[in-house]
């Protein structure tokens, strides 16, 4: 089943849960685009959360969900908040939701958690898991080991139910090899914030539109927490840091807010400039309507194009 029918929306596309950038009102934009919007909960409270959800439904007719981090301190009261609140949607990343899914599954929502392995991918179809998002490393923020290439079609053989890819998508042809490696549709992140529609400040964007192949790096690898950013001041600093055998609390101390000077600030050398290998292909800042049926109709011309 491709996934815009599992979830009733236009396009097999999701937004990615960006902590601090995706909120109810750019959630609102993607679902009214043909995507599903999702509503970031990772850096919010309960209360923010709740604010956020009433603010996408005032926006949007269109189905929508909301991504939880399973390390935010109000996890369970978030995971309330989705009943009470009748979202029909949840993702989650960050851990292991199965203590959740029995009370999310009787309500009638809809799990997809994100897995970066396998493994996790067969305990989260054994709880109970709609569909599952397999996210490679070639993604901005918290990844794993694993690439998308690789990851997706061993998770696809491995479980029964459908397979979302994520990591590495910003294009019609990326697009068209995850449905080739037995995904159902795709998660996109990156592509996303060049947008009009997306919150963060304009010197974030511009950083995104000036990157090259090479302008990611990974930091907190060595300390098993990896994330994916665009070089910068902060991140080559970081870097030395980690070598020189600065202890995990050091690290966290170092990058305190970093992410919300990025957002917020515009802080292009302090900030986190949550970003995916993909930075490099992106040259405009467009509709987010407009980046959608690019994706679907560069897709389709990729598959016409192919001479197998």
């Amino acid at each position: 089943m491709k996934l815009n029918k599992l979830l009733k929306i236009k396009y097999p596309i999701i937004q990615g849960g960006m902590a601090n950038i995706a909120t109810g009102e750019f959630a609102a934009a993607v679902s009214n685009a043909g995507g599903l919007g999702l509503i970031g909960a990772g850096a919010m409270d309960v209360k923010m959360l709740k604010e956020h959800i009433h603010q996408c439904r005032k926006l949007t007719k269109q189905p929508f969900g909301v991504n939880i981090m399973l390390m935010n301190p109000q996890a369970d009261e978030m995971a309330q908040l989705l009943i009470d609140e009748k979202v029909e949607i949840v993702t989650t990343g960050a851990g292991n939701p199965g203590i959740y899914m029995k009370a999310w599954k009787e309500a009638g929502i809809k799990v997809l958690p994100v897995v970066p392995s396998v493994a996790l991918a067969k305990r989260m179809e054994r709880a109970g898991a709609d569909a599952l998002i397999v996210e490679g490393c070639e993604a901005g923020g918290h990844i794993g080991e694993m690439t998308t290439m690789a990851l997706v079609p061993q998770v696809s053989d491995a479980v029964d139910i459908p397979v979302i890819a994520a990591g590495g998508i910003a294009s019609g042809r990326q697009l068209l090899a995850a449905f080739a490696l037995g995904a159902c549709g795709v998660q996109i992140g990156t592509v996303l914030l060049a947008s009009e529609e997306c919150p963060i400040h304009e010197n974030y964007k511009q950083s995104i539109l000036k990157a090259k192949d090479t302008s990611t790096i990974v930091t907190g690898r060595i300390n098993g927490t990896p994330v994916r950013i665009l070089k910068n001041k902060m991140a080559k600093e970081y870097v030395k840091k980690e070598k020189a055998g600065a202890s995990k609390e050091e690290l966290e101390v170092y990058t305190l807010g970093s992410l919300k000077k990025a957002v917020f600030e515009g802080n292009v050398n302090e900030g986190s400039l949550m970003a995916g290998q993909v930075a490099g292909m992106i040259k405009d800042i467009k509709p987010v309507a407009k980046i959608l049926e690019g994706l679907m109709s560069d897709c389709q011309k990729a598959y016409q194009d192919m001479d197998i």
